[in-house]
């Protein structure tokens, strides 16, 4: 058996020191920032110290920290018993350019130094995590030495007293509650940081959990996630409690299910459509537009990958369906297209004409608030650049005034006194979508116009669902693909 040495309750004492290098000894060049004399495993602290930066670190060198954990009063490389481990407190990241008024507030010389930041965006420098979190494993638990686990092993270290070997306290630090919203750019003329070490006792179940989270953000990494993917990993874990986690884990599996439906039902449906009576195309280039500027303005956040390529395709798939809406058809005249567009027989027309009302009576409304809030913004708001607040100006009216553009198909609904022309089944797996993602909004930080845009989606699908229960699909009206069960008839006899 391997017995653990905290048994014995031994004299502890915390030291943290900090240096240029990845490897020390007693004579290297080390600052102490932090001393815990009489250090109580089973009490948890908090501590905020300033650190001096070295200049190899100012011009974008590495600065690390030595935890030791040894005997008190005695030198930490003087004590055979002492444990320690490393962990570099900079990390190198390209920075985010700097946002500036675009109309006011900045003058020509700063302006001059954004320019200079920006063209060298692409160069990694020297960020400061502010936190070290550090854990010791508090239970006195006896492991058999013929079959230690494999992932606990690489932090212990072992001792002979007597006939019985003990390994010495398990020592680890919390690398994922090392955030990207907590790093700290180093500039040349900065001499100190503060540095928050927090302390807490782990249990050794909660030990070999955090062991695997962080050896599978690790893995994200060497597949080519960045430091922003995997930072969004960290804060699932982090940032979630428990319970919340297992449930957010039950509704995103869901949540793919639905969204894998909806999509299949959605591109069978227009792929066999051959009319558009009934349809409101102006809602369709809505979407696609909507679709297309969220995708844009994802790509401008530098949105994770996670997110960016489902909102790629979904792009794609409305585009296709503006194609499938206008009958244009694309006909090759060596290396230049040509773009032809179909006709609309008298039903498709009349229904054209409610679209057009519908957008009259909604532009009076729609356009005013867009303009005024993009004007506003540009006025109060810092952005990164003129098609920063582009983007973000057609986003925010995409999630502010975006429901309204369901209304047209409502009022077409409401005039053809018929619902039979629309795509149910992908509605209802849409549906289910829509109350997950308002389960979402509660559980998952998002930003305020993201989740009221969840909660208006509701409102509409209930108006879809009361029209539905309102204009009953009878023999007389065309089903969704154009087509009415008498014609069916006539055409057999």
């Amino acid at each position: 058996c391997v017995w653990p040495y905290l048994a014995r309750r031994p004299k502890l004492q915390l030291s943290v020191y900090t240096t240029t290098r990845s490897s020390i000894g007693a004579e290297s060049n080390i600052d102490l920032v932090l001393n815990v004399e009489d250090f109580d495993i089973e009490s948890k602290f908090e501590r905020t110290v300033n650190v001096s930066v070295p200049k190899k670190t100012r011009n974008n060198g590495t600065l690390y920290a030595f935890v030791f954990l040894h005997h008190a009063g005695i030198l930490p490389w003087h004590d055979g018993k002492q444990v320690h481990i490393v962990s570099p407190l900079t990390t190198y990241m390209v920075p985010k350019p700097e946002e500036i008024n675009l109309l006011t507030g900045e003058s020509a010389t700063q302006q001059i130094e954004a320019e200079k930041q920006t063209n060298a965006l692409d160069e990694p420098i020297s960020h400061w995590r502010s936190r070290l979190t550090l854990n010791v494993m508090v239970e006195d638990f006896v492991f058999d030495g013929s079959s230690l686990p494999a992932d606990v092993h690489r932090y212990m270290k072992m001792v002979q007293l007597g006939k019985t070997v003990h390994y010495l306290p398990i020592l680890f630090i919390d690398q994922l509650s090392n955030r990207v919203k907590d790093l700290m750019v180093i500039n040349r003329s900065t001499t100190e940081l503060p540095l928050t070490v927090s302390y807490d006792k782990i249990s050794l179940g909660k030990l070999r959990f955090w062991i695997h989270m962080q050896d599978a953000v690790y893995s994200l990494q060497q597949f080519g996630f960045s430091e922003k993917d995997a930072d969004e990993v960290k804060g699932i874990f982090v940032d979630t409690n428990l319970y919340f986690l297992a449930l957010t884990f039950f509704v995103a599996a869901f949540h793919l299910l639905f969204d894998f439906l909806a999509f299949k039902n959605d591109i069978s449906f227009w792929k066999k459509k051959r009319s558009m009576i009934g349809m409101s195309t102006k809602a369709v280039l809505w979407r696609c537009f909507s679709t297309v500027v969220i995708f844009l303005f994802l790509l401008d956040e530098q949105t994770s990958l996670l997110v960016l390529i489902p909102a790629g395709v979904g792009a794609v798939i409305e585009l296709w369906k503006v194609k499938k809406a206008l009958k244009m058809t694309i006909r090759w005249q060596g290396l230049r297209p040509r773009f032809q567009f179909g006709t609309y027989n008298d039903s498709e027309k009349k229904t054209e004409e409610y679209d057009a009302q519908a957008m009259k009576y909604l532009s009076y409304l729609l356009y005013p608030l867009c303009i005024g809030g993009a004007g506003y913004s540009l006025l109060n708001v810092k952005y990164k650049s003129w098609y920063s607040w582009l983007i973000n100006s057609f986003v925010n009216g995409v999630y502010a005034f975006g429901f309204l553009f369901m209304l047209p198909q409502l009022f077409v609904n409401y005039k053809m006194k018929s619902v039979a022309h629309l795509p149910w089944k992908a509605f209802t797996y849409k549906a289910f979508n829509t109350f997950i993602d308002d389960i979402f909004a509660f559980i998952i930080t998002m930003p305020t116009s993201h989740r009221l845009a969840c909660f208006r989606d509701d409102v509409v699908f209930l108006v879809y669902l009361y029209q539905r229960w309102l204009y009953p699909v009878d023999k007389s009206r065309v089903n969704e693909y154009g087509e009415s069960y008498e014609e069916k008839t006539k055409k057999k006899s």
